[in-house]
């Protein structure tokens, strides 16, 4: 016997935060004995590229980057390889 489990919920549930985008945003402090000793302010975006464009996110690195990639491949063109 195998176990059946059914994983296409959670590929559906990333598909959709992907899709759409998922913004988590949360505020810890971690103390001892009453005393704050760490304070964390934590920022996390998950969607995939073209949904963080839409948004305005990360555009000037995506910019940055398809404008090194293009200078290398026309210096790849250009040195025969």
């Amino acid at each position: 016997m195998e176990p059946v489990r059914d994983y296409s919920a959670l590929v559906d549930l990333l598909d959709h935060a992907l899709q759409k985008g998922l913004y988590v945003s949360a505020d810890v402090i971690i103390t001892v004995a009453d005393v704050p000793l760490i304070g964390l302010n934590l920022r996390l975006a998950l969607a995939n590229m073209q949904t963080m464009l839409n948004y305005g996110m990360m555009r000037d690195w995506d910019e940055a980057k398809r404008s090194l990639d293009r200078e290398q491949n026309l210096n790849q063109i250009g040195n025969g390889g």
